[in-house]
């Protein structure tokens, strides 16, 4: 398939399927609690009516008030078209994609974080300050996944990285690189996406103030960005190189909807913890990922 049809091809399913994610989760969380909760598809319903609303903007924000989410948006997107599914490489693979996924996604944060300054709200800086603050650590443990994938194929492209089987160190890596998709996407427990209590949001008060579009752009960029970590996580921990397409696709699908309700289990089970509290988790999660650097080091120097 050419990459005229293969691109355009992958952003339907991709960024179709994506606010499904969100949606299991949700339902996971509902059947836990004893609750018949909200349809699976609720995403794609809040989406489609917040397209049909106007924009309500704050007098002192200026047009990147409105080229934040989108900026964010199409940086996600292309973080994602840059992943392989499986055997099928990515259309756009090149020697060191790994390094641009990395600057796509900070790029990403970025755009948000710059939009919900521009209402020049002090509430919307604290969460800034907060998913800024998070945003270190979260990418230091990203750096050191990336760099133990890196060692153990010799690699820096992500066709290569996420080809062969995990190595000694895949335990270690799938833990953190879970725990960076909880705090990549504002999950329980780093953040809690269904509260509106002023104190506690992180990137739910960076959102306060978009409506309409904008606000759709910021809800699905989300659930793609969660759909990227998914795919990330399960490609980097199973043994993928020496299946057939088909099959591959299978076990990935299968793999983000476990990651899915794994998700949605531990938002169920745990509750957010305390401010003081975070930078201890995503320390934790960094060592796994610098240990799993360890182990592929050492591992290939013997």
């Amino acid at each position: 398939m050419t990459p005229y049809l293969e691109v355009p091809l992958r952003l339907v399913v991709l960024l179709g399927l994506a606010p499904l994610l969100p949606g299991i989760i949700n339902k996971v969380k509902a059947w836990v609690g004893g609750r018949r909760g909200p349809p699976v598809l609720q995403l794609y319903y809040d989406l489609a009516r917040l397209w049909r609303k106007g924009v309500v903007m704050s007098t002192l924000a200026s047009p990147g008030f409105i080229a934040g989410p989108a900026v964010a948006w199409v940086a996600v997107v292309a973080a994602i078209v840059l992943l392989p599914l499986g055997p099928a490489e990515a259309p756009f693979a090149f020697r060191g994609d790994v390094l641009l996924m990395i600057y796509l996604l900070a790029l990403a944060r970025f755009g948000t974080t710059w939009a919900a300054m521009e209402t020049g709200s002090a509430f919307e800086g604290m969460g800034v300050a907060r998913e800024v603050s998070y945003a270190v650590i979260a990418e230091a443990a990203i750096i050191a996944a990336v760099l133990s994938l890196s060692v153990q194929t010799g690699s820096v492209s992500l066709s290569a990285m996420l080809a062969p089987a995990p190595g000694a160190g895949a335990v270690l890596l799938a833990a953190g690189l879970f725990t960076v998709l909880l705090a990549e996407n504002c999950r329980v427990p780093f953040d809690d996406p269904n509260t509106h209590l002023e104190l506690t949001m992180i990137h739910e008060v960076m959102a306060l103030d978009h409506s309409g579009p904008p606000l759709a752009v910021i809800l699905h960029g989300a659930a793609v960005k969660l759909l990227l970590f998914s795919l990330l996580l399960v490609e980097a921990v199973l043994p993928l190189g020496g299946v057939s397409a088909p099959v591959a696709l299978a076990i990935i699908a299968a793999g983000v909807f476990v990651v899915t309700i794994g998700v949605g289990l531990v938002e169920s089970l745990l509750a957010r913890f305390a401010f003081r509290s975070v930078p201890l988790l995503l320390t934790t999660a960094f060592l796994m990922c610098l240990f799993a650097l360890l182990m592929a080091w050492k591992g290939g120097a013997a």
